[in-house]
């Protein structure tokens, strides 16, 4: 197939300046996103307790159902709960107080807390990834990135496709670092194009629904969106209190039910997970029950149930979905790997790297290709990009380190009257932010150097952390058999080696590179050893 000169250039136009308009963005997004694909493992290693929590029954977790609704009325309008089981030993509560705001009850705590207990860490990674830690906006801002994303794997498909053979194979390592860079970019996007289109048509999808719903709201809603919304994302129908008061079944019945009626539509594995429960005590009350099925693309499937007679209700179980619950069941087990095993996870895990290597490269690319190569002072665009690439990638990869660290230490009993998710919240951001303006004050190879070593440095501290606060070390966590604890510390100290590597590496590049560049170290003393004419 070929391409006509002109129309190759156009797209690698595109291809250029929508890859450095959302790469930031991207960065960040994969980043972070390699790291929530072991969401649930975080939650794990977070608590002090861990995997040696002993798993609640199912009487203690009514227990703790029944002082919810008897403490706290408003919950009995809409209240959730995760069952007891291996991924959630202890159990909460969780429900919209009268000013709208979410509180979490526990067995320990049920007069109920401003956060979900063990989830500070693993939730704020996952705002990164999904909206950048940016409430609300953050997440139709990662929508249009996907689609900027998506444009951008499009024209890429375009510049490689007339050399896609040679572009997957060729890896020249040597002094042309230009071309070293060029290649790693090239191979490792051919590779994983079709993971990549796949994250940016879910991601969209996912961050988007709501826009997408509200613009074709005249066309197919008639205007009905709110009443229609209901039915379009949930198992329950949507039913009015009776006014009349009737005693609610109990969990042990909610689960047999859940799992028996599973069973009569052919899942035969279903795990109940968590329950959303509406118009406790009435006579029209329903329950929600989500669970999971292995071995299906989207094992989520939920059974709704009316509350006090387990008469079933409505099902979206896995291959009997509707349109819309199949739809976006399926995205998102896509987007974040549930449909497999741990093999898919590390999968998922190295695909988020190399795809945040992408950004992270191009934006590299970029500057290589503007570079004046017979002056020394260099442009302010290409200076400015320089800082803002090292202070905005490097700068996330400290920050949530440091986040890690922080989740232990504000567990020990001297920082306990810190609120855990407002100081790691605080932690990662108060750091990001001070990377990017060291970045910004410092000549960029120096400021890459020490924040990679910085980066180092605290992604080394995090197993050291966690082994201190909870006493899981990592060789412990190993012969006890503790795979998840081993997996995130092993991977630590790991992540810690390439960033010491990608510093040493750069202080190669700080001297024995280019001079005429924004990476040199002194561009000054060039100029003062360029000769000028006597007059």
């Amino acid at each position: 197939m070929k391409i006509s000169s002109n129309t190759l250039r156009t797209f690698t136009t595109l291809h250029t300046w929508v890859g450095l308009v959302a790469g930031f963005a991207l960065f960040v997004a994969f980043y972070a996103g390699a790291i929530t694909i072991f969401h649930h493992d975080l939650q794990a290693w977070q608590s002090p307790h861990g995997v040696h929590a002993t798993s609640q029954t199912l009487a203690e977790a009514q227990q703790l159902l029944d002082e919810t609704l008897a403490r706290h009325p408003e919950s009995r309008k809409h209240v959730g709960m995760v069952f007891p089981g291996e991924e959630y030993p202890i159990t909460a509560t969780y429900w919209q107080d009268v000013s709208g705001t979410w509180r979490y009850a526990t067995t320990e705590h049920p007069e109920g807390l401003g956060e979900m207990p063990g989830g500070a860490l693993s939730e704020l990674v996952n705002a990164l990834h999904y909206s950048l830690g940016i409430p609300v906006a953050g997440t139709y801002l990662m929508g249009i990135v996907s689609l900027l994303y998506g444009l951008a794997l499009i024209s890429g498909v375009v510049i490689h496709l007339p050399k896609l053979v040679d572009d997957l194979f060729a890896l020249r390592p040597g002094r042309n670092l230009k071309r070293m860079w060029q290649d790693a970019h090239n191979v490792i996007g051919v590779l994983s194009l079709p993971m990549h289109i796949m994250f940016a048509v879910t991601g969209a999808m996912l961050c988007l629904v709501m826009i997408a719903m509200l613009a074709l709201n005249p066309l197919i809603y008639r205007n009905q969106l709110m009443t229609a919304l209901g039915p379009a994302m949930d198992t329950a129908p949507v039913v009015a209190p009776a006014g009349r008061e009737q005693k609610i079944g109990s969990l042990a019945m909610w689960h047999e039910r859940s799992i028996a009626i599973a069973r009569e539509q052919g899942i035969e594995a279903f795990e109940p997970a968590y329950l959303k429960l509406a118009n406790a005590g009435d006579a029209n009350a329903t329950v929600e029950v989500t669970g999971e099925s292995s071995g299906t693309l989207g094992p989520l499937g939920s059974v709704a149930m009316n509350a006090n007679t387990g008469a079933t209700l409505a099902t979206q179980l896995p291959g009997q979905r509707d349109a819309n619950h199949a739809t976006l069941s399926s995205a998102y087990a896509l987007h974040f790997g549930e449909y497999g095993n741990a093999w898919v996870q590390w999968l998922y895990f190295l695909l988020g790297l190399g795809g945040a290597f992408l950004f992270y490269s191009g934006n590299l690319l970029w500057i290589e290709a503007r570079r004046k190569r017979r002056q020394a002072e260099q442009g302010r665009a290409q200076l400015w990009m320089a800082r803002a690439t090292v202070g905005v990638c490097i700068g996330v990869c400290v920050a949530i380190s440091v986040a890690f660290i922080a989740t232990q230490l504000l567990q020990l009993p001297a920082l306990s009257g810190i609120g855990l998710a407002s100081g790691v919240n605080a932690a990662c951001f108060a750091t990001w932010a001070l990377c990017a303006l060291w970045a910004a004050l410092r000549p960029p190879i120096r400021a890459a150097h020490e924040l990679l070593w910085v980066a180092a440095i605290t992604t080394a501290l995090i197993p050291f952390a966690h082994g201190i606060v909870t006493g899981a070390w990592w060789w412990t966590s190993a012969a006890a058999g503790h795979w998840a604890l081993f997996a995130i510390d092993a991977g630590a100290i790991a992540m810690a080696v390439g960033f010491a590597w990608l510093a040493r590496v750069t202080v190669r590049r700080m001297r024995e590179g280019e001079a005429n560049s924004v990476w040199a170290i002194a561009p000054a003393a060039v100029v003062a050893r360029v000769e000028v004419p006597q007059r």
